[in-house]
């Protein structure tokens, strides 16, 4: 039952009718017994400023914040945490006595989703990532923080590819290496664990972001993509004898790791991964 005492969080974005958050954060507050709610806000780039101006006056306890948001929310909040100030981006919003926290839990997320689902430690590992967008820059500077030994970036816009690598070696001192397409075969066999940090395998009729002869026995294989559970990419590692890992797992832990910001909590994991994969699956039915 909603009343006023209720504590209510939520995400900005546009749009946001997509999100998978709020059944997620839902049924973690209801598995803890809070008063607490999660509402999707759809915020367009152009009010984007009023509403962060109204999270204090509104009493919101916290936030997410998605796309188009991500980077443009900065300049509006009073702190940032280290990662959200390496990476550029901020997806999650902590209210501390009206103060506006920005933090960043992607790349977080995957590292969680490395160690728990996969029993991977990236220190001292070589990483391949397909992608140079926000998710690759997220996973970049959380691996290089992580004591990474190198990782190598590919994007079919070589330009972002290589300012992505230059931030994450002046910032981190990580080596890091925007990868030319003649020499993908290199550092892909050469890689503890590939990447797919792209769009492609959203649709049945993707292209692999990889050759499939690229992917070698023994390397952890993960895929960004939650939806489908298994996509092509994940089907090819298994059939070459690498171990595979869905971006599932990234997208449950950042908000594992959103909800313990803010409550303080120790959040119900199971809990919220069975609500997560519940809408994931009736969303394909």
């Amino acid at each position: 039952m909603i009343s006023g005492r209720t504590n209510v969080y939520g995400i900005f974005g546009f749009p946001v009718e997509h999100t998978f958050s709020p059944g997620m954060h839902n049924a973690g507050f209801i598995k803890l017994g809070m008063d607490a709610c999660y509402v999707p806000f759809a915020v367009d780039p152009g009010s984007l400023a009023d509403a962060v101006r109204a999270i204090v006056p509104l009493g919101l306890q916290g936030l997410n914040v998605t796309v188009p948001h991500k980077e443009k929310v900065i300049p509006f909040l009073h702190e940032l945490s280290e990662e959200a100030r390496l990476i550029g981006a901020v997806n999650t919003v902590e209210v501390v006595e009206g103060k506006l926290i920005g933090h960043n839990t992607d790349g977080r997320g995957f590292l969680r989703s490395l160690t728990d689902d996969a029993g991977f430690d990236p220190r001292g590992k070589r990483f391949f990532i397909m992608g140079a967008g926000g998710a690759a820059r997220a996973i970049g500077f959380s691996l290089a923080l992580a004591g990474a030994a190198g990782i190598g970036l590919r994007d079919v816009d070589r330009e972002k590819a290589e300012a992505l690598v230059g931030d994450i070696r002046n910032k981190t001192g990580v080596s890091a290496t925007a990868v030319r397409d003649e020499a993908i075969e290199t550092f892909a066999r050469a890689a503890d664990c590939l990447v797919n940090a792209t769009p492609l395998g959203l649709r049945k009729s993707d292209p692999l972001p990889i050759g499939k002869e690229q992917i070698q026995r023994g390397q952890l294989v993960c895929d960004l993509v939650y939806n489908p559970p298994e996509t092509a990419l994940l089907k090819a590692a298994r059939a070459r004898g690498a171990q595979g890992l869905s971006g599932l797992g990234m997208l449950l832990y950042q908000g594992v790791i959103a909800f313990e910001i803010w409550t303080g909590k120790k959040a119900p994991v199971r809990v919220m991964k069975n609500a997560l994969a519940g809408q994931i699956a009736s969303r394909r039915a």
